[in-house]
Formats: C-alpha cells, sequence, structure tokens
C-alpha cells in the first residue's frame, strides 16, 4: 500500500474551501477531469454515500462519499473503474491565520505490481492537482 500527504494553506475561510472539496461536482471548472453526481448522498445530494463519475464523457473511476464532518472533514473511496483493492481519500480542514490548512491523504492499494515510491508520486500529483484547483477557485 502507499500513503502520501499533502499539507496547504488556502488562503479562503474554512466553509468555502470546504464546499469546495466536498461538492465535488463544482470542481470541474478547476480541475482537469469532470466530476457527475451518479447518485444524491444523505442528507444533500453531496452528502455521506453520494457517488460522483470521475472522467471524461462518462468514462472514469466511481467515488463515494464515506465520512463527513461539516467544516472538518472529508473521507472516500474508489467502488469502481480503477485497477485498485483500495484507494481511500481523507480531507481535513482547519483554520490558521492564513486562511485554511488542508490535509490531504491518499491512500492506494493496487492490484498491479507498482513500486511503493512511484504510486506515492502519482498520488502526490492527483493530490497537487486539486490543490491548484482550490486555490484557484477560491483566489
Amino acid at each position: 500500500m502507499a500513503s502520501t500527504t499533502v499539507d496547504v494553506v488556502i488562503k479562503a475561510p474554512r466553509e468555502a474551501v470546504y464546499k469546495f472539496f466536498t461538492e465535488r461536482d463544482g470542481i470541474n471548472p478547476y480541475v482537469p477531469v469532470d466530476f457527475t453526481l451518479e447518485r444524491p448522498g444523505a442528507p444533500t445530494p453531496s452528502g455521506v454515500g453520494a457517488q460522483y463519475r470521475i472522467g471524461k464523457r462518462g468514462v472514469g473511476l466511481l467515488e463515494e462519499t464515506t465520512n463527513l464532518v461539516p467544516g472538518e472533514r472529508m473521507e472516500y473511496k474508489i467502488v469502481k473503474g480503477a485497477p485498485v483493492k483500495r484507494h481511500v481519500g481523507i480531507i481535513t480542514f482547519s483554520d490558521t491565520a492564513d486562511g485554511t490548512l488542508v490535509s490531504y491523504t491518499m491512500e492506494s492499494e493496487p492490484t498491479l505490481p507498482v513500486p511503493a515510491k512511484v504510486l506515492e508520486l502519482g498520488l502526490k500529483g492527483l493530490i497537487n492537482q486539486f490543490i491548484k484547483g482550490a486555490q484557484k477557485a477560491l483566489a
């Protein structure tokens, strides 16, 4: 299993940063893939149980929101479409003097033999795309 964490301060209020990451289909203008809500969650469409197709033109992964602590934490897992035994993302949010500290962790266990260091670099690249999107959207 490979795991990587990126910590970054985004110069925006925690509520706005949390909303950017949890309302996944709102990210689309800022990242290179599209998030399409396939199945609404509860108690809101982007709540726990929400499933998003991640890709282009309906082809891609299926992600499910597994835990939300409003304003503090989001967790999700890939449930279909990726060559992984397990893939989870955990994003935490906390206030700083300059905005919101985002701590984004991805853990992945591929079904194919991939060196952990290579996979960790790939995970870090994915996280950084989301971080850059948030910085652009919330600037």
